[in-house]
């Protein structure tokens, strides 16, 4: 019998580990093509794995996002569960869909609340992803695979698309 998750079903995964994330790193390109990466509080994150972020419209990485649309999300819990996505910005002005995506804690960066006019949006339209994912039992797999990686001088064995997988998204 074939265990081996499905695309469907490794891109139920990925949704799924990516929507226990509240913070990520956003990874844009400067002027001189250096990546930059930052912290970015998730504002939320669609069924499609679109990721919506809060910043200000005169900020570096919306320049940065006008300069050249194509970032990574790097996201990681611990050492439980890592994940990337890769995909193209857009900026976004829409005054209802702040309101919708705004919460209190973002009040640090914009004292003046959700009616600030420098607020922007950022969302990120997936095009791939990749997870590692050793939580819960897969955890104790993952142990026990670096237990017998260690012991017989071997790399470890991990289940393609259980513990790791790339999803097109």
């Amino acid at each position: 019998m074939n265990t081996t998750p499905t695309p469907d079903e490794q891109r139920e995964h990925f949704h799924k580990l990516l929507s226990q994330f509240h913070t990520a790193m956003l990874v844009t390109h400067e002027s001189d093509s250096r990546l930059r990466a930052r912290p970015m509080a998730i504002a939320r994150v669609e069924d499609d794995c679109r990721m919506w972020f809060i910043t200000s419209a005169e900020s570096a990485k919306s320049h940065e996002i006008q300069n050249d649309s194509h970032v990574q999300v790097v996201c990681q819990k611990d050492r439980s569960a890592y994940l990337s996505l890769t995909g193209r910005a857009v900026l976004v002005r829409d005054r209802g869909m702040i309101h919708a995506l705004w919460q209190e804690a973002f009040r640090v960066w914009f004292p003046g609340g959700k009616e600030d006019p420098h607020i922007e949006l950022i969302v990120v339209n997936p095009e791939d992803g990749e997870f590692w994912d050793n939580e819960g039992f897969n955890k104790m797999k993952c142990f026990c695979a670096a237990a017998k990686a260690y012991v017989t001088g071997t790399p470890p064995d991990m289940k393609e698309g259980e513990q790791h997988g790339k999803v097109s998204l």
